[in-house]
């Protein structure tokens, strides 16, 4: 769904900076040979999630969803130099993709892959992150957020992927669509949570930007 004009969408890449050329060539071949390449960041959000990150300037980052790695290489452009990135996705198929493109990167040391379950991983994670990015099954976002809470230091950022669900969240709810009672349901808790102060986007599909108080 474009919740604005395509004519305004273009005006707002060509007017934001340029996507890099290591994360252009990533969109083309995620595109010619990936199923549901829709799922990537792409040029404008990539340059938020990028703008972002070097706001913060995090050492610890942590991705939840991987896809082909477009949004951790966006992430990792404001990463402090002792900084890691840590990236969660349960596609198999994908790692060898994600390594070759992490590894052409400045960061490919510092992007540590993780495959399965990220509600089994992240509770093995013994660190603190200053940045988070929650972009993988909606029906666990409850989960993830609560997983991840004590894991972050006051003061950071959780970001949160797809919170507008191409509009659904406006729409009556289908008994069966759990994806949509969730991310309605995750919205108010950002909303209501004293914990973190929240602000929801527009941008794409919706982002949601907390901050840990």
């Amino acid at each position: 769904m474009h919740f604005i004009s395509q004519d305004l969408e273009d005006y707002i890449e060509q007017h934001s900076e340029k996507e890099p050329a290591l994360l252009a060539a990533l969109n083309k071949e995620t595109y010619q040979k990936i199923l549901l390449p829709r799922m990537l960041s792409g040029h404008f959000q990539g340059r938020v999630l990028s703008m972002l990150s070097k706001l913060i300037r995090p050492v610890n980052i942590l991705e939840i969803g991987t896809y082909t790695g477009y949004s951790a290489l966006c992430l990792c452009e404001g990463m402090q130099e002792n900084g890691q990135l840590h990236t969660i996705d349960i596609k198999e198929e994908l790692i060898d993709f994600q390594r070759k493109h992490f590894d052409k990167s400045p960061w490919g040391k510092q992007i540590v892959q993780h495959l399965g379950e990220a509600v089994d991983i992240i509770p093995t994670l013994d660190l603190k992150f200053d940045l988070v990015f929650i972009d993988a099954d909606k029906e666990n976002y409850l989960n993830y957020f609560e997983l991840i809470l004590p894991k972050m230091n006051k003061g950071g950022i959780i970001l949160s992927d797809n919170v507008l669900w191409s509009g659904k969240v406006l729409e009556p709810v289908h008994p069966n669509d759990i994806s949509t009672k969730i991310l309605v349901e995750y919205n108010q808790l950002l909303k209501d949570d004293p914990r973190v102060e929240t602000v929801l986007l527009p941008i794409r599909d919706g982002l949601t930007v907390s901050r840990v108080i």
